[in-house]
């Protein structure tokens, strides 16, 4: 029997086919070496770093597999160019040196091991050192940020951010934030990096030039942050311990024999970076004369070695700046391999001083295969049984990651009152999260997609509901009945003791009674329809299931908060189970609102797994209503769910006005089959009737427009989430409508946490 194995954390869950085939999806093809080759001539349009510009015409014969590969997979003319530009030179060999000279006095590897001292204090020493801090930030956990800035802020350090292209909502709220504080700037220009890019190591290269040109900033180290970091000790004890080491460089090397480390870090490929992608496009020599270093890339440097990467123009500094442009993970090895093989080579600690969560199993799943032509690990995020792990470090640490406040903002809360103390009782907001996912004025309406914007929109029509529902008793009185207007303002995650609350749909809509257009918010909160079965099994060890998209492997979550989905979404099933002595074998069943089977497959589930996971390839649309998953073992139950299949309100960002529109985006998939193979076989086994009014209601929805479609809208999703709350954030003429800053749930509630103040007499914010 065929079978389809699919990692899942250190558990593997193994999908048999044994009900009718999964259709196979044709890749593309990528050549071989005994492929034709491939010949492309073209002129360069940008030159790629280390590439001058040609005049003359570039003929060459590309027969690598790998080179063939991405250039069937780039998007742009101007990435394929570069990628034959890059592939022709380094084939002439004239990309990169063969040979490079090592500068170091010494022959091995050296390095200074520097321990924590006993008599080690928080007093300040005679000229301590100055900090420039180098924040690096994407994303949207903006409160996250601000906390990470509070406690590592003080008046006598310097803070240069870097906010990703991509991450407009940020870029604006860090620009005020640099407003308030003459020792923070926010880098005048920005990239767009990506997780192993080259982009990243230029990024690093440009700040650390912009800081060494900036002569009011009179600094002595330079250290990279991201907003995932937190400290574990106090700048403080961070100043007294570098003050006594101020000579020194901070980096961690990977510790594993070298041959192995080039191979496993892909350093012996070639990788070029556009249409932000890292391209594998073939294999390539370590130039002879270095040792080649590498591992962590957040590190300590001081600022004689920052100013010697930066300026200096000797051939190893600038053979290891061309060699890095083409490098997979490049700021994973660049500062190390240049600081080993430079005169700077024995003010080498191998202790970067942080605490990474590296958990292999979980972090090393090929999540990065979209953007890199590589498999790759990311750390785990923190949690609040890893508390004492802060406190039992041997070595020298200052810092940890990962911390994400969306999965666990209780051992930020920790770890803040183990550092600052506790905040006083009955400091609003400690428990609570906020984290912005839209902003109308910088991500615009066309960031997101049609299911999303549909289920906003019925979002805000409940909190409506709800507001005109707080006169009860007084039908004619319109002072708390509104009529929704434009497009959600903003909307924002809401968590309270790390379990999601729901969304914060911040919309304006125009009372009734004053004609007064107002701002309100409205809070949504999520049931959940999961049941196991009602005769317990000797054998039962699920635990939960859930459907949904955007599922993260690593943290073993959903990062589509809720599951707020549409017809064009690809559903993934993720179930989870209680451990055991053996193993189970389970069967899914995906069904449609009219009771059509969409799809079904066995799991053997391992005596140790925990998670499962697995998305069928259904063809869409998949049919908008209320659709059931359960889960099988020998065809008795263990337990379902339902989850909605919300209709489009919107298709390219404007209201559905045509029924032709309509009927293609909710009539389900062609022939009603979601697959090659009909299930309807089993539709007895199940005890599923078709019945012909209810596939004739679904006919009759599919063609909806306007009132009626939003009224089905409504209808579907009332029945998996309500309007808990709603409050104005400005004046209302409603007089019972409370206002939104006195509330705990809302996004403009007290949250001194992460609110920001002028720096104390000691320097300190926190």
């Amino acid at each position: 029997m065929e079978g389809l194995t699919i990692g899942l954390g250190h558990n593997y869950t193994h999908i048999h086919k044994t009900h009718p085939q999964v259709p196979t999806i044709p890749t593309v093809a990528q050549g071989s070496n005994q492929d034709p080759p491939f010949y492309l001539s073209q002129k360069l349009v940008s030159a790629p770093p280390g590439l001058e510009r040609r005049k003359e015409q570039l003929q060459c014969e590309i027969n690598g597999k790998e080179a063939i590969s991405a250039l069937s997979r780039a998007k742009t003319k101007l990435c394929r160019q570069q990628i034959v530009e890059v592939y022709c030179k380094h084939k002439d060999r004239a990309l990169m040196p063969d040979k490079v000279p090592r500068y170091c006095p010494i022959e091995g590897k050296a390095s200074v091991n520097v321990q924590w001292e006993e008599d080690s204090s928080d007093a300040a020493p005679a000229g301590p050192v100055r900090i420039a801090f180098v924040l690096v930030i994407h994303g949207r956990a903006l409160r996250q940020f601000q906390r990470l800035f509070k406690a590592i802020y003080h008046t006598s350090h310097y803070y240069y951010i870097h906010v990703d292209k991509r991450s407009s909502y940020l870029h604006k709220e860090v620009l005020f934030l640099a407003s308030q504080y003459p020792n923070v700037r926010v880098t005048p220009w920005r990239m767009a990096t990506i997780w192993g890019g080259a982009s990243l190591l230029t990024m690093y290269l440009r700040s650390m030039e912009d800081l060494l040109h900036m002569p009011e900033w009179s600094w002595d180290f330079f250290i990279n942050l991201s907003a995932a970091d937190y400290p574990i000790r106090t700048s403080e004890q961070l100043v007294a311990f570098l003050s006594k080491h101020r000579n020194m460089n901070f980096i961690k090397s990977h510790g594993r024999d070298n041959a192995r480390f080039i191979r496993k870090q892909g350093l012996d490929r070639l990788f070029y970076e556009c249409d932000t992608h890292m391209w594998r496009l073939g294999d390539r020599t370590i130039p002879e004369g270095i040792v080649v270093d590498g591992g962590s890339d957040w590190f300590l440097l001081n600022r004689p070695f920052v100013n010697y990467v930066v300026n200096s123009q000797d051939e190893l500094v600038s053979s290891m700046k061309l060699f890095y442009a083409y490098t997979l993970l490049p700021a994973e090895s660049f500062f190390h391999t240049v600081l080993e093989n430079s005169p700077h080579c024995e003010s080498m600690v191998d202790n970067n001083l942080r605490l990474t969560n590296w958990n292999r199993k979980l972090g090393c799943k090929c999540q990065y295969k979209h953007i890199v032509d590589w498999c790759g690990c990311s750390p785990n995020d923190f949690k609040p049984s890893d508390l004492p792990r802060f406190q039992q470090v041997s070595r020298p640490t200052f810092f940890a990651r990962k911390f994400e406040a969306s999965v666990s903002q209780e051992i930020i809360n920790l770890l803040d009152s183990f550092l600052f103390g506790a905040y006083a009782p009955g400091t609003p907001g400690l428990q609570a999260y906020w984290e912005n996912i839209y902003e109308q004025e910088t991500d615009g309406l066309a960031s997101l997609s049609d299911a999303t914007i549909s289920h906003y929109h019925a979002f805000t029509r409940m909190g409506l509901s709800r507001a005109a529902g707080l006169l009860q008793g007084h039908p004619s009185d319109k002072s708390c009945r509104y009529m929704a207007m434009g497009h959600p303002v903003s909307v924002h995650l809401y968590f309270l003791s790390d379990q999601f609350q729901g969304y914060l749909i911040h919309h304006m809509a125009t009372n009734q009674g004053s004609a007064q257009l107002e701002s309100l918010e409205t809070w949504v909160t999520p049931r959940d329809p999961f049941t196991l079965a009602h005769t317990p099994h000797q054998t039962n060890r699920l635990q939960h299931l859930q459907v949904g998209t955007d599922w993260d492997p690593k943290e073993r979550l959903f990062r589509n908060w809720g599951g707020l989905l549409g017809p064009e979404d690809e559903p993934v099933a993720m179930q989870r189970w209680s451990r055991s002595q053996s193993n189970l074998t389970a069967t899914i069943v995906w069904i449609d609102p009219t009771n059509v089977i969409a799809a079904t497959y066995d799991i053997l589930v391992d005596a140790a797994a925990e998670f499962t996971h697995y998305r069928p390839p259904l063809s869409p649309p998949l049919r908008p209503g209320v659709w059931t998953l359960k889960v099988l073992h020998h065809w008795s139950p263990l337990g379902q769910t339902s989850f909605i299949v919300a209709p489009l309100e919107f298709h390219q960002q404007q209201p559905i006005q045509q029924g032709e529109n309509s009927s293609r985006l909710h009539g389900g998939p062609s022939r009603n089959s979601y697959m090659e193979q009909s299930f309807h076989g089993l539709n007895p086994v199940l005890r599923l009737p078709v019945s012909l009014g209810t596939v004739e209601e679904a006919e009759a929805n599919a063609s909806l427009t306007g009132a009626p479609l939003r009224r089905w809208v409504d209808q579907l999703l009332e029945s998996r989430w309500s309007a808990a709350d709603v409050c104005s954030i400005g004046p209302s003429t409603c007089p019972i409508m409370r206002r939104c800053h006195l509330t705990a749930w809302s996004s403009v509630s007290p949250d001194p946490k992460s609110e920001l103040i002028p720096p104390r007499k000691d320097g300190r914010i926190r």
